[in-house]
Parts: C-alpha cells; sequence; structure tokens
C-alpha cells in the first residue's frame, strides 16, 4: 500500500535540530495545554498523553492501521511487489488483526526467548570485541566505534551472513531512513527503491542456500517457521528480514548512541554509579528508552466515529501518537522530566509502542543496549565529555527525527 505521507514537519517545525533531538520543551509545553491537539494544516489529530497513546495503539478496532495517511516515511514505497503478498510481510506494520496475527506470528519466530538466550554469548562477545579496541585514556567517538557498529555486527550475525557485510547493511538502512522532503522526493524514492532492489539481489540466494543448508540463525529459523500448516517462500522470509534490518539496526544505534550522550549530559554522576553497582545497568537501559528515545511516534486512522479520547473523533480522521512525550507525562510517570534509573515503573515506557504492533525487536534492542554499556563498565571506570563539543552541528534528519553522526568521549581505565 503507498500511503499519502504527513510531513512532521507541518505539524511541528523545530527552530534547530538540537531542538528537535531531544523536544522536550515541546512536549512539556503540549502536555500542559494541548494534550490532544488538532493541527489544521496537516488535518491531524496529536496524542500527548500516556492514557490516550496508550488507547489509540492498542484499540484497533477503533483506530486502524491500514489508513491511506501516513506520518511514517520508511523503506521503499513500490508500486508493485510480490514478495509477501500471501502472508503481509511486506506491510506487516499497516495491517490490522486478524490478518496482522499470522504474520507477525511467522516472524516471531526469530524472536523467541529461548533465541534471546542462546544469542546472548554471541552479543556479549561483539561487544566486546568492540570495547576492547578502545585504548584506554583517548578519546573516542561513540558513533564510529559503537553505536554505528554493534547492531550492523549483531544482525548480520543473527542473520548467518557474513559480518564483513555488516557496512553495507547500515548503508542500506540509512538509505531506507532518510526522512520525507517534498522537495526531493522523488530522487528519495528512488534512491529506496534500488537500495531495497540491492538488498534483496543480494540476501535471496542465502535463504536458498540456508533452505537447504538451515544453520544456528535467524533466516534459517525463518524457514523452519510454520504456522497452521503454512511456511514462508524464500521472497517472504528476504521481504521479512528487511523489516527486522530496519528495526534491529537503525533504531538501535540510535538508542545506544542516545543512551552514551545522557551519560554525558543528563546527569555526569550517573556512570560512577553504573561502575560501582553494574547490575543497575538493565534499569538505566529502561530509563534511558523513556526519556531519551525523542522522536517515537505511531500513526493510526479512526475506523468509526467515537469519543474515547474525550473529544468526538470521526471515521477517517488521523490520529498522532507521541510515545516520547507519553513517557513523559506526569500522570503515569513521577517527575518525568528527570533522568532517574531508580524509577519504579521505568519499564512502562511506550517507545516500543503498545497492543498488536508492539516491537517484535525490543527485546533484543533491550539486550545490545544492557551488553554494550555491561561491556563499557567493565572496561573503562570513567568517561567525560569533550570540550567544544557542538550538538547542533553533528545531527542529521532521519525518520526517527535527528540522529548524532560524531559524539566524542573521553575515557579511563
Amino acid at each position: 500500500m503507498i500511503k499519502e505521507i504527513i510531513p512532521i514537519k507541518e505539524i511541528i517545525d523545530f527552530e534547530s535540530r538540537a531542538e528537535e533531538f531531544f523536544p522536550i520543551e515541546w512536549y512539556k509545553h503540549m502536555l500542559s495545554n494541548h494534550p490532544l491537539y488538532f493541527e489544521e494544516k496537516t488535518r491531524t489529530w496529536n496524542a500527548f498523553k500516556y492514557n490516550h497513546v496508550k488507547e489509540v495503539l492498542s484499540n484497533y478496532e477503533y483506530f486502524s492501521s491500514e489508513g491511506p495517511r501516513s506520518t511514517i516515511f520508511v523503506g521503499a514505497n513500490n508500486k508493485s511487489q510480490s514478495a509477501g503478498s500471501e502472508t503481509g510481510l511486506t506491510s506487516l506494520t499497516l495491517l490490522d488483526p486478524p490478518r496482522h496475527r499470522k504474520a507477525r506470528s511467522l516472524l516471531a519466530a526469530a524472536f523467541t526467548p529461548r533465541s534471546l538466550k542462546d544469542w546472548e554469548p554471541r552479543i556479549e562477545q561483539i561487544a566486546k570485541d568492540l570495547v576492547d579496541q578502545i585504548d584506554s585514556s583517548a578519546t573516542v567517538n561513540v558513533i564510529e566505534t559503537l553505536s554505528g557498529p554493534m547492531p550492523s555486527i549483531v544482525i548480520a550475525d543473527l542473520f548467518g551472513v557474513p559480518v564483513e557485510d555488516q557496512r553495507q547493511f547500515k548503508e542500506w538502512v540509512d538509505i531506507l531512513f532518510q526522512p520525507y522532503d517534498r522537495e526531493r522526493i522523488e530522487d528519495i524514492e528512488g534512491q529506496k527503491q534500488q537500495a531495497a532492489l540491492e538488498y534483496y539481489q543480494y540476501l535471496y540466494p542465502i535463504v536458498v542456500q540456508k533452505r537447504k543448508q538451515p544453520a544456528d540463525d535467524i533466516i534459517s529459523d525463518l524457514i523452519k517457521a510454520e504456522v497452521n500448516g503454512e511456511k514462508l517462500t524464500d521472497e517472504e522470509i528476504v521481504q521479512g528480514t528487511m523489516l527486522l534490518l530496519g528495526a534491529g539496526v537503525e533504531t538501535t544505534s540510535h538508542a545506544i548512541a542516545n543512551m552514551f550522550y545522557s551519560l554525558l549530559y543528563d546527569d555526569s554522576s550517573l556512570y560512577e554509579e553504573l561502575h560501582g553497582d553494574p547490575e543497575l545497568s538493565t534499569k538505566a537501559v529502561e530509563e534511558m528508552l523513556r526519556y531519551r528515545f525523542h522522536m517515537s511516534r505511531r500513526d493510526r486512522t479512526v475506523t468509526q466515529d467515537n469519543d474515547l479520547l474525550g473529544v468526538p473523533l470521526k471515521k477517517g480522521d488521523v490520529v498522532v501518537t507521541w510515545m516520547s512525550a507519553s513517557n513523559l507525562d506526569s500522570d503515569m510517570f513521577e517527575d518525568p522530566f528527570t533522568l532517574n534509573i531508580h524509577r519504579k515503573n521505568n519499564r512502562k515506557h511506550l517507545t516500543f509502542g503498545n497492543g498488536p504492533h508492539f516491537c517484535l525487536g525490543a527485546p533484543l534492542a533491550r539486550l545490545e543496549m544492557k551488553i554494550i554499556l555491561e561491556a563499557f563498565l567493565q572496561r573503562f571506570s570513567k568517561i567525560e565529555i569533550v570540550e567544544g563539543f557542538n550538538l547542533e552541528q553533528n545531527l542529521t534528519p532521519s525518520a526517527t527525527g535527528q540522529s548524532l553522526t560524531y559524539l566524542p568521549m573521553k575515557v579511563y581505565r
């Protein structure tokens, strides 16, 4: 399905990249003054409160993923796609139950608790190798050293493809996650379609080979997956892995970078506390996901007139749910604009969504963030900011908002 894109800049046009990177003042203003806001130019309702966001994301009978308009501009809008047509894997995020359930169930075969347990030692070794390459008393670029390579190497390893191809994975993802730009739309869509084609041509022969010789990896798990006697075709597996690639590389890379930015600039004492008690890393990851994943949002289309959000909503209306804003709702989180890893309910954040479309890759993202943080804590006793770092000059637009391109950090053994 090709959707009409709703430009985020027409809902809120931030004055600077840094403001978009962490729009905390805008969220605070909207939560206090316009918790449910109709934006005339884009004809969208915008929900910021925790209960409203959760209601829209979970109640698919009234708020559908299958509408004709969307704020999400990720992947390639190919006008004809045969791959995945039977199961809906090419448009998993655009389907409602019950059609959504079979496609998700097949894809979920790659993310069982057993799989995560099996993957953990492999991810730990990847993290250790990356951290061991960093010299003590050095200045490192977090993006180049950790947040960029870590998710790409992990997903290449878990796919069972040559790890040296992880750079190509990251290049494809960077193209597929280019943000919407009305003036360059044809050029951007052309680049995305080319990237999707190159990815397909790369992975399809690997899937065919693994069907003959399965191994201990995600692709082999998808080959074996079965729901009600149905299995995935080779083409559907390629399409399914493309969904996993985007979530597994782009968003996790973004989250790791933001976590280290927060350790440097939000609370400089936090790293020392974590170093003294590494078991706090799980709580730290959850609080980072609540507080520092800035532009998490989804949109839904109203399927029937209702007043579930306290205002008259009409069939066909679009509701944009700002999950990152809902994570700062004082009705849900005490003192929400403060970073607090000891917050008792920080895991209730909605960064990964809620309901039928809760992010399949959430357990993997959490695991990667925890493991890389623990590996860093084990090797380095102290981190410091690099004076003169200019945030505004080291950000770039992406579908998930502004992403860090460079983050220097001093490290000490």
